[in-house]
């Protein structure tokens, strides 16, 4: 922060609630989070989709405003899941024959099938920073789903091994980082949910793709993880499963989810050198 009267710079950490007349809440409640693209969600017809998007995101912008947030967000509201509008805007991709892979709930979700090789052919948030920007003055924060939690989120019918995909995803992730910050964001936020869900694959490969997307990066980055949604994984572990492992992440800043009782955070003194948000 410039302002060296903020001590505790607050933020959203994710999505802010899209209004109930963009999206239809009783839909989306419904089922399990989207991982491929889920456009009967939105209450618009596609003509004037992304004008309404436009005008839910400043309602979002000046409420965070309105709240006293020292960094103001997108709140997502152009999205139907944190990762998915990301993750299907890949080559590599046969969206019109999805897979199958199970969330962190254990249940079976359709989810994106990886049929070539995994590469960025486009920006796919820099138009929403420029947006962002447009709106408010204050410092902003973009986020982009992780190369292991998007993996995962996948059914790999094309990599001889987890490995290779979870680096062509990094390299997307990385070009991605790269043009948000060029694009004057101020902090662009990983989200990396399934490291804690699935702690012995993100040691195998997980933490080394994450600092690939991270590569050459300059400016201030943060990762978060998290339990998953509350309102589908019931279970809150007292601990992380997979947090000391990111003192060999490169990121600047880490983001914990921290809104239950009796959550050992002890661990965060092994993180020493990284800013810690809660």
């Amino acid at each position: 922060m410039n302002d060296s009267n903020v001590l505790f710079p607050t933020t959203l950490v994710g999505g802010y609630p899209q209004p109930d007349w963009l999206i239809d809440r009783e839909k989306l409640g419904a089922r399990f989070p989207p991982r491929v693209r889920a456009r009967e969600l939105w209450r618009i017809s596609s003509p004037f989709l992304s004008q309404a998007q436009d005008d839910a995101t400043l309602l979002a912008i000046r409420a965070q405003e309105a709240a006293g947030l020292d960094i103001i967000t997108d709140g997502e509201i152009r999205r139907e899941s944190y990762s998915n509008r990301f993750a299907t805007a890949l080559e590599g991709i046969d969206l019109d024959d999805p897979g199958t892979a199970l969330d962190r709930s254990g249940h079976a979700n359709p989810v994106p099938r990886i049929v070539g090789r995994i590469r960025r052919i486009a920006q796919v948030e820099v138009e929403d920073l420029k947006f962002l920007k447009r709106h408010t003055a204050r410092q902003v924060k973009i986020t982009v789903p992780g190369p292991f939690t998007m993996l995962q989120q996948a059914q790999n019918d094309y990599y001889p091994t987890p490995e290779e995909a979870a680096m062509d995803y990094a390299a997307a992730v990385n070009e991605e980082i790269r043009d948000l910050f060029a694009a004057g964001a101020d902090i662009v936020q990983i989200d990396e949910p399934y490291m804690q869900a699935r702690p012995a694959e993100a040691e195998k490969y997980g933490l080394a793709a994450l600092n690939r997307a991270l590569d050459g990066v300059a400016g201030t980055t943060a990762v978060h993880i998290c339990f998953g949604y509350a309102a589908i994984i019931h279970s809150r572990p007292s601990g992380y499963s997979f947090l000391p492992q990111l003192k060999g992440c490169t990121c600047k800043q880490i983001s914990l989810e921290t809104a239950q009782s009796s959550l050992d955070c002890s661990v965060l003194k092994e993180l020493q050198g990284r800013s810690c948000w809660a």
